[in-house]
């Protein structure tokens, strides 16, 4: 009565249709009980429903409101339609191709790609449950792992479905998500195997048939093990029923297996010649379906996967040959010839010299006449003898069609092994989850064997998830405690039992099989006999004796009796079987045994250019003894299959299943194309329609009490209110509203309905809603006319009275101007008069006037211009042929300039090369020649002086010595005198060029002379010609002038618009470039991290080793042992993992420098090394000669000052020429000329860069060349002693020292070059003296080398003003533009020669640390050893300045020190009260002493103590925000103060007089910057890692989820609340807790006095990745796109833009990352139906991608009834719109990325406080170990 109350006019109901099986209508007028026809509107045509006997009413349709729900069960009214039509919507209109139902996730085959799913969606549905998101595959893999690793209870997932329904797809997914989710993040895990398995498979197992290219021919259920970690440890593969009639035989447009097409298609490659290939289309197997290819397919590129994946999984290339070789055999089998005899009998026979029988034999390694002779007869054996008889034509071919299936079945069979043992683990199994991908419920025009077993199997299957969704119904009701009854369900057992029961039709169909003449027909007549009366599933046609039919749950089915029998037998003749066991390959022979055994035999197989290879197979031992061999019985295929079901349902049912329906909605393979026939029939087969009848007959609407009372808030009265009990105010309610008790229950938690009650309360709603609206509306309306009313009335009245006011005095006015009219006239009219006669008058008098002063000034004007014409003209003319000869002159010089400069260059390349040969540091030293002669005989004297005087042994010696070392000053003598003359010579050579220059300037200003005389009548003339060429060409210069300047203006606007595009461009790259240098920085840490990690297992394994081989001690009492365990082969991997994780740790380490050093070519690389061998072999050579390659250097940039003095004169008089042929030349060739001089000076310019830049390289890397440290002799110094005592040196005053302090200074600076044994060396006097001397000697020569320079400098200058008055002297125009000329080329010359100079220097500057880098390196000490891409500790020139600012530590002690200031120094408490930046500060302090003290291992060993302590930081609190945000802070800081106290000009700029001072002095760390810059993005990196940890669970339910305005709700998800994993007691986050935490992070960073422009970056990579989870779960949730809940997100944004301004964040940088958010919640709230509604929505959503777009568009689901839906043309012009206006932005990701991080920097920020001003807190407790 109910529901006959619910049939009434306007209701919508269903009714059946041919084509669309229903069809939506509505019915005319209300339906009383007794009718036999209704009244409906089907498309606005009225039409008559006939009920028929049963008078069943037609089903009703569900509320606008429950369409498109995500689960079935969700819908009020439950039934077929209903189901079908909300597929049918979201399916087409939305895209969506998941629906759950109930526990069944049903999925659409799309036949189109889709984006999701990409790792963003892996990690987007990891951690959630099941319901939270929309439907996907991953939903149901991530909830059956929940419940794994939760309950510990295995796991199955059942995936079926008919061909091309996308079964092989889904399971390939979820395989997908268990790797990713269940790795052990190690590349050669097992779960790569799992993944690569599925090529294999396909290749073997599947084919293309009329319904799907790519359907799987056999059954597989992979079981994927899991370790107590739950990490995948390893998997197991299970086949069934292989469909072996596929080798032989296809149907029209079907193929073989796919590995038979991949193979011919490689039949021309070389290692494939033996098998004797062909074209696929050259078999019998491969082309009797006349389909050789597949569009869109590769075979051969599938052929070289499938390869690949037999590598990888451990299969070797001599295995992959046996696979090679069966396959081909197969295929010429194939191609055998079976013949009839001649003699017209129906024997056959084969020919000897077949060719297709020849290949096959010798593949398979047999005799070719034995297996033509079994081809051709069968052996039958009786009691009594052994008969042969031939066989038939067709018999034969049959033989042979039996073989070749059972070949590759038992091939198919071997690779699952080979698959199995790949992905086996020695390692416990603690539990698995199971992936079934089974064939779905079959039914064809013509059905046979194997449609019968796949319909039993899902018989079978169909039972099990009857039984398990039953179960979990009742689990539910009994959970919420509610009454509830029987639920009746469809059993299928009686079906199973017609199968599989004692004398079943299986059992029936295995005896007839062991009957000798059983046949098909037989076992048919039996089924009669037996089922036909009995069983009420089982029928026969009438009028045929060949077919039964068997009803199933999904259909009735007609199966053909015919081949039952041969397909169950599967018999191959015995003979065959024994040739292929005798076969010469052995591993062939074993293949085909009966039984195996574990033994292990060498045999031979193969297929390549080597032949047979041998092979280590498992091979099957024979029982010895003929005599006791028995004959085993052998199974038929029901048998078998029975048997291998049987332990697939234990296995289910041992397990937790869930289940996967794949649908296919087409047959024509369309995108997006919902055929409602085919869906039907398949949701009726898969058990989705049985699942909704289960629902259907409880209580299938259900609701919590919380979504209850806010849906229906509007349905209550406030005395069924009960604030603090929502379940009695939803009891109280439902009281009165649904009467009838059984139409609903109350649980615990929700309220349960009854079918159709959720669709009656939603109308019962929208009729109050819309009542309530009908009340206000006439209230509103009854207001507005009624004010109006009002208005109009007090309107009139004053009107009124207005206008009764107006007529009176528009009366009275028209009075007074008809009296004023008529005094006006009079006057008027004698006004007129007077005024025409002086107007008259006047003019005449006024036009006389003019026309006089016209003609006067005619007159003037004329005789005016004839004369300004001429002067313009003049000047004009003369100004034009200026302009155009100085422009050509410029550039001819400067070209000539830049050619002579190249020349120059060379020839100073060439000088240089010379000047550091060690012949010429020999003669350098000339000038010692005779001190060293008188300080030679002093040794002699002194010499025999002390042989007379002592006669020990050691006087003797020392004596010899002196000897030797005479000797040796001799040879120095020698070298230095030749040496001296050569100088000589040099200098000669010079002042002799000086003087030709001088006399050359004479000559060449002389003949300037003459030729002006010459050129000034050449002038003349060309003036006059010029004056007259002025005045026809100033009218066309006037009109190009104006061309130009509009070709320039637009050429200057084109520029600006190229360079505005370029610079936006170059910014672009490098942001990215900043990324991509961030991302490898993270990757270093990671990868550092895990190498830890994996040493630390390593040393723990060591240590456990060393104490089980060092202890042979008992087990604890108590039982405990240690977790960690490893075996031998587990120790070995973590060896391999460790050196694999050593080399990658290189690799990237390298790559980091190159990317900030940059790379050597090999050039490069052997000009260093020969670098490094010369100053290895003149070490011993380079302290007594590094002023002497000063000098040298000097010299040679004289002689090219010389040189550019003279080709400067030269060059003044090829300008002088050039520049009056020049005249003759015509305009157009000055680009050219332009071009090429600019063009030579951009490459001398490249050359430069090079130049400089091998400079610097070739510094950088002799500073890396690892240099073995010598033995150090006693007394000498390091090489940082060396260097500080060389840098004293200059400063020390030689004059103010006494004997005994040089002797002391020498020993030290000197003692380096002594031999390396250990002895001690009594140095006299006269040795020191000659030191000192030696010394001032040298300082003597740079002091004249300098002076030497100076007068150079001056006769240059000298020179330069000499030739500028000689020019000065010159008159004209000529005379003062070749003045301006000459005087322009000599200012850029002796600029050139001044960069050159400095340029020289700079290159001897870096000559000077070259040579004492490579002193450190040859001294280096086995201490300072450490990575090669440590930074290069350069030396700068020592300065004047304070000793205050800095922190004295003793050396030995950084440990310590860092210890106290970063390792135990905590951010809470100590550094509250501290300034901030403290440890900073005092760090950089620390650093100052050790750059005052000069000190280069002093030096390193603290900055390297600084990294290492920081980095233990980093990685012992990686977790902690407090100590991240801190040292960043001090990170940044200390980098900051490197950068303002470095020296340098641009980071001094801001800095006081009084922090200048405090600079470093000795040492240029700023290679060292790019090491704490990457320190400081690692710590950048690792906050905001921790800051998003913490907040994303907070996110959804703050962003999404929480109603922050109260009393806008939006309609509740309607989960049934299936889900096992499902937490009720999750906590509510609001967004106020959201900006809580988010506000306690800013404040910390402030304490730590964190920049302003840092803490900006910080929060902008928050707000991104919180925008980004929001958006990404708003993406995939249904529930959470509609109008009300936009409303609440943009208030939600609104509050964090608050929060942003208030924290002085709220600029663009920040809040622009919140945009996407703003513009989802628009896009939700804007009209959606016109054409200007979508170009409003394509230029809003901005920030949003067009697939976001439509994915919104297709999400919004309307919350009431007065909601419109988005229509489906709305949605498409939009996509066509935005893929008109971004047709770039096809290839986004659905989902934005949640790893993305934007490029961090760190821009300098110059500190306030003075160094004195930081001084050491006294909670440090570090007095004792540093002090100010």
């Amino acid at each position: 009565a109910d529901f006959i109350n619910k049939i009434s006019q306007d209701t919508k109901v269903w009714v059946p249709d041919s084509e669309l099986v229903w069809r939506g209508a509505t019915l005319v007028s209300d339906y009383k009980d007794g009718d036999v026809k209704i009244k409906i509107i089907v498309e606005a045509i009225e039409d008559e429903f006939n009920l028929g006997k049963s008078k069943e009413l037609p089903p009703l349709r569900n509320p606008e409101i429950l369409i498109g729900e995500n689960d079935l069960t969700s819908l009020s009214y439950l039934h077929e339609p209903a189901v079908l039509y909300n597929l049918q919507t979201r399916f087409v209109e939305r895209n969506a191709i998941y629906t759950y139902c109930g526990i069944v996730l049903v999925a659409i085959n799309p036949y189109s790609e889709l984006s999701i799913y990409s790792n963003d969606f892996i990690q987007l549905y990891s951690g959630r449950n099941l319901g939270e998101m929309d439907p996907h595959i991953f939903a149901i893999a991530e909830e059956a792992f929940n419940q794994m690793s939760r309950d510990e209870k295995n796991q199955s997932i059942i995936v079926t479905g008919e061909s091309g329904a996308g079964k092989t797809v889904s399971a390939k997914y979820t395989m997908r998500y268990f790797a990713s989710v269940g790795g052990s993040g190690d590349e050669s895990t097992v779960e790569q195997k799992v993944l690569a398995s599925n090529p294999i498979m396909e290749a073997i197992g599947n084919a293309k048939t009329t319904r799907n290219d790519n359907s799987s021919r056999f059954g597989k259920y992979i079981q994927i093990g899991f370790s107590k970690q739950y990490q995948i440890i390893g998997a197991h593969m299970r086949t069934y029923l292989l469909e072996k009639s596929r080798v032989v035989s296809q149907a029209v447009e079907e193929r073989n297996y796919h590995i038979f097409y991949q193979l011919c298609a490689c039949y021309d490659m070389p290692q494939f010649q033996p098998l004797k290939l062909m074209p696929a289309s050259n078999f019998e197997y491969t082309r009797n379906g006349n389909c050789i290819e597949i569009d869109g397919v590769n075979d051969k590129q599938e052929f070289q996967e499938t390869v690949h994946a037999f590598t990888l999984l451990g299969v070797s290339s001599k295995h992959q040959s046996l696979i090679f070789r069966l396959l081909s055999a197969v295929l010429h089998m194939g191609n055998i010839d079976i013949e009839e005899t001649s003699n017209g009998s129906s024997h056959c026979f084969i020919s000897q010299e077949d060719e297709h029988l020849q290949t096959m034999c010798s593949l398979l390694g047999i005799e070719a006449k034995h297996m033509a002779q079994w081809f051709c007869h069968k052996k039958i054996t009786t009691m009594a003898e052994v008969l042969i008889t031939p066989l038939t034509h067709d018999q034969a071919l049959g033989s042979r069609d039996a073989l070749a299936k059972h070949m590759y079945a038992k091939l198919f069979d071997w690779i699952v092994t080979k698959v199995n043992r790949a992905l086996v683990t020695t390692a416990k199994e603690h539990s698995f989850i199971g992936v079934l991908d089974i064939y779905g419920f079959e039914t064809f025009e013509v059905n046979s064997f194997e449609q019968f077993c796949i319909n039993y199997a899902n018989e079978k299957l169909q039972q099990q998830f009857c039984q398990h969704v039953f179960k979990l119904e009742q689990e539910e009701y009994v959970r919420e405690e509610i009454e509830w009854k029987f639920i009746d369900f469809y059993d299928n057992q009686p079906c199973i039992d017609l199968i599989e029961s004692k004398l079943g039709i299986l059992d029936l169909l295995n005896d007839e099989c062991r009957m000798p003449k059983g046949s098909d027909q037989s076992w048919a007549d039996k089924l009669y006999a037996k089922h036909l009366k009995t069983s009420k599933h089982f029928d026969k046609l009438k009028i045929s004796n060949t077919s039964f039919f068997v009803i199933h749950f999904a259909d009735k089915v007609r199966y053909e009796v015919e081949g039952f029998l041969e397909k169950n037998r599967d018999t191959v003749q015995e003979e065959q079987l024994n040739i292929l066991k005798a076969s010469q390959f052995e591993l062939i022979s074993e293949l085909f045994m009966d039984g195996a055994s574990d033994g292990k035999v060498e045999v031979k197989a193969g297929v390549g250019k080597q032949g047979s290879a041998k092979v280590t197979v498992s091979r099957g031992s024979a029982r010895a003894g003929a005599g006791h061999k028995r004959k085993e019985t052998r199974k038929t295929v029901a048998n078998q299959f029975q048997d291998s079901l049987s332990k697939l349902m234990a296995t289910l049912n041992s397990t937790t299943p869930h289940y996967v329906r794949c649908i296919k909605p087409n047959d024509y393979k369309l995108s997006f194309t919902f055929d409602a026939k085919r869906a039907v029939q398949q949701l009726r087969a898969c058990g989705v329609l049985e699942t909704i009848r289960i629902s259907a007959a409880g209580y299938p609407s259900r609701w919590s009490y919380t979504e209850f009372f806010a849906r229906y808030r509007v349905l209550m009265v406030s005395k069924e209110i009960v604030r603090k009990n929502p379940r009695k105010t939803c009891e109280n309610v439902l009281q009165r509203l649904i009467p009838e008790a059984d139409k609903y229950q109350p649980g615990k938690n929700k309220i349960f309905f009854r079918a159709g009650q959720v669709a009656y309360l939603e109308k019962l709603r929208a009729d109050k809603l819309r009542s309530c609206a009908v009340m206000i509306q006439k209230n509103v309306r009854m207001w507005l006319y009624r004010n109006k009313y009002i208005r109009m009335k007090r309107s009139a009245v004053i009107i009124q009275r207005l206008i009764r006011g107006y007529q009176a005095r528009c009366l009275v006015y028209f009075l007074r101007r008809t009296r004023s009219a008529t005094i006006i006239q009079s006057r008027w009219r004698g006004y007129v008069k007077r005024r025409d006669y002086c107007k008259v008058r006047d003019a005449t008098v006024v036009v006389q006037s003019y026309t006089r002063g016209m003609f006067a000034r005619q007159r003037h004007r004329k005789l005016l211009r004839n004369a300004k014409a001429v002067v313009i003209q003049k000047y004009v003319r003369g100004w034009l042929a200026r302009k155009s000869t100085t422009r050509q002159l410029r550039l001819i010089i400067y070209l000539q300039c830049c050619v002579r400069r190249m020349i120059a260059k060379k020839e100073l390349k060439v000088l240089k090369i010379e000047a550091r040969s060690v012949s010429h540091f020999k003669k350098l030293n000339k000038g010692m020649e005779n001190k060293i002669m008188e300080l030679q005989r002093k040794v002699d004297q002194s010499a025999k002086e002390n042989l007379s005087l002592s006669a020990k042994a050691a006087e003797t010696v020392s004596l010899r010595q002196q000897l030797v070392a005479a000797k040796e000053n001799q040879s120095l003598v020698e070298k230095f005198r030749a040496r001296i003359i050569e100088l000589e010579q040099e200098v000669t050579d010079v002042r002799h060029l000086l003087e030709d220059s001088k006399t050359e300037s004479k000559i060449a200003l002389d003949a300037i002379e003459k030729e002006r005389d010459d050129k000034d009548e050449e002038l003349k003339n060309g003036l006059k010609n010029l004056e007259k060429q002025n005045k026809d060409i100033q009218v066309g210069f006037l009109e190009k002038e104006k061309e130009i300047r509009g070709i320039v203006m637009r050429s200057i606007e084109s520029c600006a618009s190229e360079i505005d595009s370029r610079c936006a461009q170059l910014q672009h790259e490098l942001d990215e470039e900043r990324t991509q240098h961030q991302l490898r920085i993270k990757d270093y840490n990671r990868l550092e991290q895990r190498y830890g990690n994996i040493k630390d297992e390593l040393e723990v394994l060591r240590s456990q080793e060393n104490t089980e081989s060092g202890f042979d001690s008992p087990r604890p009492e108590n039982g405990h042992q240690s977790n960690v365990r490893f075996s031998t082969g587990e120790v070995e991997s973590l060896a391999v993992k460790i050196e694999e994780l050593q080399r990658e740790k290189q690799d990237l380490e390298t790559r980091i420098t190159e990317k900030l050093q940059g790379g050597f070519n090999y050039e490069e690389q052997m000009r260093l090394k020969l670098a490094i061998e010369e100053n290895d072999n003149v070490k011993m050579e380079l302290s007594k000669l590094r002023k002497s390659i000063a000098e040298s250097a000097e010299s040679t940039m004289n002689e090219e000052s010389n040189v550019f003095k003279v080709k400067r004169t030269n060059t003044s008089l090829d300008h002088l020429a050039f520049f009056e042929r020049a005249n003759k030349n015509c305009v157009v060739h000055h680009c050219n000329y332009s071009t090429s001089m600019y063009e030579q000076m951009e490459a001398m310019q490249e050359e430069l860069e090079v130049r400089r830049s091998e400079v610097i390289q070739l510094k950088s890397f002799v500073a890396k060349q690892p240099v073995p440290a010598e033995t150090k002799t006693l007394g000498t110094m390091t090489g940082s002693e060396l260097l500080g005592s060389r840098n004293r040196m200059e400063d020390i005053s030689l004059d103010k020292l006494d004997k005994s302090d040089l002797k002391a200074v020498l020993i030290k600076v000197y003692d380096h070059n002594s031999s390396p044994k250990k002895f001690c060396v009594v140095i006299s006097s006269q040795h020191v003296l000659f030191k000192i001397n030696q010394n001032i000697l040298y300082r003597m020569l740079e002091s004249e080398l300098e002076a030497e320079r100076k007068n150079h400098e001056l006769e240059i200058h000298d020179l330069k003003s000499s030739r500028g008055k000689q020019n000065g002297s010159y008159g004209g125009s000529l005379e003062e533009n070749v003045q301006q000329e000459l005087s322009r080329l000599s200012s850029e010359n002796y600029d050139l020669l001044t960069k050159v100079e400095s340029l020289d220097k700079m290159n001897r500057k870096l000559k000077r640390q070259l040579k004492l880098y490579s002193r450190k390196l040859n001294t280096f000490d086995e201490d300072t050893g450490s990575i090669q891409s440590h930074p290069v500790l350069r030396h700068k020139d020592s300065t004047d300045g304070g000793a205050l600012g800095m922190l004295q530590y003793k050396a030995g002690d950084e440990g310590k020190v860092m210890q106290t200031i970063i390792l135990d120094f905590k951010p809470r408490g100590v550094a509250v009260n501290m300034i901030p930046g403290l440890p900073a500060y005092l760090l950089f302090k620390l650093l100052r002493f050790a750059d005052y003290s000069n000190d280069d291992k002093m030096i390193k060993q603290l900055l390297q103590q600084i990294i290492s302590g920081i980095k233990k930081v980093e990685k012992k609190h990686d977790k902690e925000f407090e100590y991240m945000s801190f040292w960043m802070a001090n990170t940044c800081r200390f980098l900051h103060n490197m950068k303002q106290y470095s020296g340098e000009e641009e980071y001094m700029k801001e800095s006081t007089e009084h922090q200048k001072r405090h600079c470093l002095r000795n040492f240029d760390l700023a290679e060292y910057r790019p090491v704490f810059s990457d320190i400081a993005i690692s710590l950048f990196q690792k906050l905001i890692l921790v800051v998003v940890r913490a907040i994303k669970p907070m996110i959804v339910p703050a962003m999404l989820e929480h109603d922050t305005i109260q009393g806008v709700s939006s309609k509740p998800s309607g989960m049934r609340g299936r889900s096992s994993s499902r937490d009720n007691d999750a906590a509510d986050y609001t967004v106020e807790m959201l900006l809580k935490q988010l506000s306690g992070y800013h404040n910390m960073m402030l304490q730590h006095g964190t920049e302003q422009v840092l803490i900006r970056q910080v929060f902008r990579q928050v707000f991104y990745c919180i925008t980004a989870h929001t958006l990404n779960n708003q993406l995939v949730r249904k529930e959470l796109c509609n109008w009300s809940k936009a409303m609440q997100i943009r208030y939600n944004v609104s509050q964090l833009e608050e929060w942003l301004r208030n924290a002085n964040l709220g600029d663009g940088l920040v809040r622009d990352t919140l945009e996407p958010l703003v513009h989802a919640s628009q896009l939700l709230q804007v009209k959606k139906q016109s054409d200007t509604d979508a170009d409003e929505i394509c230029n809003m959503c901005t920030s949003l991608n067009p697939q976001q777009i439509v994915k919104l568009l297709q999400l919004i689901t309307s919350t009431n009834d007065y909601e419109e839906r988005v229509p489906v043309k709305f949605i498409k012009l939009v996509q066509s719109k935005l893929r008109a206006k971004r047709p770039t932005a096809t290839n986004d990701s659905l989902l934005m990325d949640g790893s993305f991080m934007y490029g961090v920097t760190f821009p300098y920020s110059p500190s306030q406080l003075n160094l004195e001003q930081i001084v050491v807190p006294s909670d440090l407790r570090c007095k004792t170990l540093i002090k100010a």
